[in-house]
């Protein structure tokens, strides 16, 4: 198996029904964090992280996306002529971060379910990256190019992981796991949405995978489960349980959860702040709002 990573699944197939009825005319993908659409943040990881080539999974309702990642030859015209060679560059430098594949996911039958729908682009030898559409990760190292190294040195799958409260474990599938070193964890046990009885650790897994030909394997003979769909969380936990490891990664960085209405409100301010265009502005706001 080739141990360099050139490709990533985006899966961008969901709904985004806690959105509406912002979501009912455009993808929940598509909803600005400042002056970016959510995805753009994702794919610039991607991309700052090595991936040259990007296979989004789809669903009706998201040909935004592809066209936000197309030419615009109106647009470039008008830029052109206004002479705004600044937004000129920038627009024309979408198309060309990586190489880009759409696949439609032909019902929502589950996140593993998802990947199954890009297979066919992934080599039988290689090992892919997999990017959640609802999480952006503001890090100074791209969070999937951290999963990345660990892969380097291990050549097994590895779990983005994240501490999360107590109470809200039941929203993640969350990790048993031993600390091998700062960030990462040999991984042994993988728990889908549990009570927080059942709860192995407060660890769950977030948003970034990386995932080998033997994880794509089990998902092709993965029976869907009590909810009729196939999970990634099962492949790992069917992976551990015939005795071969999965590793877990302790990313450095901020993840704001942008399907979360209090999270995407939360990465406007924080990601605002950080915006050269407005960071001043915006703290002479805020502080208005301080005692």
């Amino acid at each position: 198996m080739r141990n360099k990573i050139h490709k990533a699944i985006i899966p961008v197939a969901g709904m985004g029904t806690r959105f509406l009825p912002a979501t009912k005319a455009q993808p929940k993908e598509m909803l600005p964090i400042v002056d970016k659409p959510i995805i753009q943040y994702i794919v610039e990881e991607a991309v700052s992280a090595g991936i040259e080539e990007i296979i989004f999974v789809t669903a009706i309702g998201k040909r935004a996306i592809e066209d936000h990642f197309d030419r615009n030859f109106e647009l470039e015209y008008r830029l052109e002529q206004k002479k705004k060679e600044a937004e000129l560059k920038m627009i024309r430098g979408l198309g060309n971060l990586a190489k880009f594949a759409f696949v439609r996911q032909q019902k929502p039958l589950g996140d593993g379910h998802a990947v199954l729908a890009a297979a066919h682009f992934i080599g039988e030898d290689e090992a892919v990256a997999v990017l959640f559409g609802d999480d952006i990760i503001n890090s100074g190292k791209p969070a999937i190019g951290q999963l990345m190294e660990i892969f380097a040195k291990y050549g097994d799958p590895v779990v983005a992981t994240e501490r999360v409260p107590r109470q809200n474990v039941s929203k993640y599938g969350i990790v048993g796991s031993v600390q091998l070193d700062e960030k990462t964890w040999e991984i042994k046990s993988f728990i889908e949405k549990p009570s927080a009885e059942e709860a192995p650790s407060d660890l769950a897994a977030v948003g970034r995978y990386i995932i080998t030909p033997e994880i794509i394997n089990i998902l092709k003979n993965q029976k869907p489960g009590k909810d009729g769909e196939i999970r990634l969380a099962g492949a790992f936990s069917s992976r551990l349980s015939a005795g071969r490891p999965v590793y877990g990664c302790q990313f450095e960085g901020k993840r704001y959860d942008c399907g979360d209405k209090l999270q995407f409100v939360i990465a406007q301010i924080e990601m605002g702040l950080e915006h050269p265009e407005m960071n001043e502005g915006l703290k002479k706001y805020l502080e208005r709002f301080n005692g």
